[in-house]
């Protein structure tokens, strides 16, 4: 899971942030002493790498952009091997810049380790550029459910009661972007 507000410990460095993904694959003890094998150190640091964070590793996490932050807390999801990856709004408090390089990062892992990501996103335009399926949501029933480009604007017109011009504020809420 990819939280929204990112969700590391501030005064851990980077490095160990991304190592609490292991927890759920170690004992009890060795976790709450953070005694960490080589092997999952060696794993932390390649990931790292993957997204361009090794020079911060050593890092406090919370002296970091809250880019990289978004970037570690992927890590940090990628170490517990999961078979789907949430993201709650990844990019949310993040500026245009950062939220490229976030989205970016997830469509990798999509693409490169075919690894489902299933993304809430608020900005229609993001999902329409990054997503292969978008889903719409109001009031816990689907509205809409197809791939970006099925997503015309008189369906959009349709679901948010907007036209497409006007739709470049934040999607309502409950509305989800598949990848």
């Amino acid at each position: 899971m990819i939280f929204q507000q990112f969700n590391l410990v501030g005064r851990l460095d980077v490095l160990t942030n991304v190592l609490m993904g292991r927890l759920n694959h170690r004992a009890t003890l060795p976790s709450l002493l953070g005694l960490f094998s080589a092997g999952e150190r060696a794993l932390a640091l390649k990931t790292l790498e993957r997204f361009d964070l090794l020079e911060v590793a050593l890092l406090r996490a919370g002296q970091v952009s809250g880019g990289q932050q978004q970037r570690v807390a992927i890590c940090r999801a990628l170490l517990q091997e999961p078979r789907l990856l949430l993201a709650d709004e990844p990019i949310a408090s993040l500026d245009p810049h950062n939220a490229r390089i976030v989205m970016d990062a997830l469509r990798r892992i999509n693409r490169e380790d075919g690894l489902t990501v299933l993304c809430n996103l608020h900005h229609l335009d993001t999902a329409r550029i990054y997503c292969d399926r978008i889903v719409a949501m109001q009031s816990g029933r689907i509205v809409f459910d197809g791939t970006p480009a099925d997503l015309t604007a008189a369906k959009v017109q349709d679901i948010y009661g907007v036209s497409e011009d006007e739709f470049h504020a934040p999607m309502p809420e409950g509305t989800l972007a598949l990848a």
